[in-house]
């Protein structure tokens, strides 16, 4: 792998660390406003994809030119909607639209329309009880047929 081939790398993974963020953004701003909690988590998941708070605050400003991006892994699919509805719970008070882009976020991603929903609750019961991605992926994928 050359140089050109790491750049190229890392600017893929910037691309879809931005667009995740502008999701996180959609479903924080659904409700009509951005809370103190939706905030904190925004600014979390930032530092964890390797965005600048200015990158972050500059995305808020405008992220028009930001293209939706289906992440490339199964893993990566689901750790996205497992923020997504995370983002929709922090503050403990999920508004309808909120549950709507999650939703539509997760057929985005390529998860069945008719497991959509019980895929949703199993997260939310997840993130309640503490439980990660990773091991919430797990217990989902064996209870609820994901794909087509």
């Amino acid at each position: 792998m050359n140089f050109k081939d790491i750049i190229s790398l890392f600017k893929q993974g910037k691309a879809t660390a931005n667009s995740h963020l502008k999701n996180l953004l959609e479903i924080a701003a659904a409700d009509g406003g951005l809370a103190d909690e939706e905030r904190r988590f925004l600014e979390y998941i930032a530092q964890r994809k390797n965005i600048s708070l200015q990158e972050l605050k500059d995305l808020q400003a405008d992220s028009s030119a930001v293209p939706f991006e289906v992440p490339k892994s199964e893993r990566e699919k689901f750790s996205q909607l497992y923020d997504l509805v995370h983002m929709m719970s922090v503050d403990k008070n999920i508004h309808s639209e909120e549950l709507r882009l999650c939703e539509l976020f997760a057929i985005k991603f390529g998860y069945r329309k008719e497991a959509v929903h019980e895929l949703i609750d199993a997260i939310r019961q997840s993130i309640e009880n503490w439980v990660g991605p990773d091991e919430t992926l797990k217990a989902v994928s064996q209870k609820i047929k994901l794909y087509n």
